[in-house]
Order: structure tokens, then C-alpha cells, then sequence
């Protein structure tokens, strides 16, 4: 079954026409990287002390879906959606804005992962098994904590690091084998399925500044001053892409949901692990 899923989350990203910009053959999104973590990880129970306790468990996501008991929770599926050349190209030039393919990527790009997410819960359930993803099943909302500050009851990022599809970065963003600039899901089902291992040997290593203090250019990338060697503003950050960007490149580009991705491009960690 895991060779299956993998199969099919690449097949639906690669032949998907909805993994394309209108009008053009061009991929949203590269080849994707699928992990699996297994459900009663130690870690999920960890993260309601490290994020918070609203933070919800994968029992506690099919639980509050299906009624079940959250035993029933065996297996998060974990993926990764390497935003493609020609877009991640276009935003190295950006200074203060994002470019017009990254906001595309951002919004409908998104749009897409939301459809990969729908498409493999029912492929699941098609087969008699269970199948959440959050995100599309209403379990996930934001929240600004008064310890960590903004968080949300379900991180795309922290369950990747589970299922050993990467590390944090000093910029927040979370850094695989084909780098920081990406999209994540996940759902949570009661398939059986082996977890991937965890390689790296700490919760920060593949960010070249946490592993031996150099690098940090994504300091100089973010175009408000969010980032720092203390780490990521989350207000300062959201403020102005929520914000002052909704209102420029949102209005330039005709979304709502422009993203930035500048801390993202033109690093080390853009396209690899340093």
C-alpha cells in the first residue's frame, strides 16, 4: 500500500491539469517527496507542550471527523510540493513583492494541494479505510498563542518533520532533500502503513545557519525586516503578506493569497539541503 499511495500522489501531480498555470502547460509544482509517520508517534503528544495543547494529535483529527476512538489512528501521510523552476526564477528577482508566477503558485497552486488532498482521502475511502485531511475537513484554525505567538491546530510542517520529510530553518520555513521552497499536506488515516525513518539528528540540521552559525541571507531577503539571527517575526511577517501585500501584489495579480517566498529564494536552501 505505501508504494501505491506514493505512486499515486506523483501520478496526480504530474499529470493533473490542475497542476498548471491557466492557459499553459507549466507546472505549479515539481515532483513531489511522500513520507509516513506513524500516528502514535511520541512527537504528535510532544507538540502540545511545543506548539500548544490546541495543537491536535492525528487520533484527536479522526476522532473529531469520524466519531471514532482515537486508537483508530494509524498512519499520517506526509507530502511535499517543490514549487517549480521557472517560478522559484522568477522570484529571485523579487525585491519587495513576490513575483506574478509565485502568487499564482500561492493561491492557486494551493488550490491544486486542496484537490491532492481531496483526491487520495477518497481513493482511501474508496477501499473501506479512513481518511482525514484536516485542512479540508474544517479541523484546522488559526490561533495566536500568548507563549509561541501564531500557531494553528494543525502544522503541515511539524507532521512532515515526523514522517522524516525534513528540518525547521531559521526563517520558520522547513528545509527537505529538494529544499525550502514548497507547499506541504497530509491526512490522517487508519491504514497500516511503515513509517519513514527520521534521519537528521536534530530538529534544526539541515539549515545551514542552526547547524555551525553561517549563512543567514535570508535575513537579508525579507523585504520587512521579519527575520533575524533571534529567528521569525510571525506578526511582522503576517502583517505585511496578509496585509500590505493583499493590497499591492493581490490587486496587481488578482488574488487574495499572494504568499512572499522571498526569504525562500536566492538562499542556499532554495532548491537543497545545504
Amino acid at each position: 500500500m505505501k508504494e501505491v499511495l506514493q505512486e499515486e500522489i506523483r501520478n496526480f501531480v504530474t499529470a493533473s491539469p490542475d497542476n498548471r498555470f491557466a492557459g499553459s502547460d507549466h507546472p505549479y509544482f515539481e515532483e513531489p517527496l511522500v513520507g509516513f509517520a506513524a500516528a502514535d508517534d511520541p512527537l504528535f503528544s510532544d507538540f502540545k507542550h511545543i506548539i500548544g495543547e490546541f495543537h491536535l494529535t492525528p487520533g484527536e483529527v479522526l476522532h473529531e471527523a469520524c466519531g471514532c476512538s482515537v486508537e483508530e489512528a494509524r498512519t499520517v501521510i506526509c507530502w511535499i510540493l517543490p514549487i517549480a523552476e521557472a517560478t522559484r526564477k522568477s522570484n529571485r528577482k523579487a525585491q519587495k513583492v513576490p513575483s506574478r508566477e509565485w502568487s499564482m503558485t500561492r493561491s492557486h497552486g494551493e488550490h491544486f494541494n486542496t484537490l491532492l488532498r481531496i483526491h487520495l482521502s477518497n481513493l482511501i475511502r474508496s477501499i473501506g479505510a479512513k481518511a482525514v485531511a484536516p485542512l479540508v475537513a474544517g479541523l484546522w484554525r488559526p490561533v495566536k498563542d500568548p507563549r509561541v505567538g501564531m500557531a494553528s491546530t494543525w502544522s503541515e510542517r511539524h507532521v512532515a518533520y515526523v514522517a522524516g520529510l525534513g528540518t525547521f530553518s531559521l526563517n520558520d520555513g522547513f528545509i527537505t532533500e529538494k529544499g525550502i521552497a514548497h507547499r506541504c499536506g497530509s491526512l490522517v488515516t487508519d491504514l497500516v502503513i511503515p513509517a519513514s525513518p527520521r534521519t537528521c539528528v536534530d530538529p534544526w540540521n539541515n539549515c545551514l545557519y542552526h547547524r555551525d552559525g553561517s549563512c543567514g541571507l535570508c535575513i537579508r531577503r525579507c523585504p520587512v525586516g521579519a527575520i533575524s539571527l533571534q529567528g521569525h517575526d510571525k506578526e511582522k511577517c503576517q502583517a505585511y503578506v496578509y496585509g500590505e501585500l493583499r493590497e499591492t501584489a493581490g490587486q496587481l495579480y488578482g488574488v487574495m493569497e499572494t504568499g512572499c517566498g522571498l526569504c525562500q529564494t536566492k538562499v542556499p536552501c532554495e532548491t537543497r539541503v545545504p
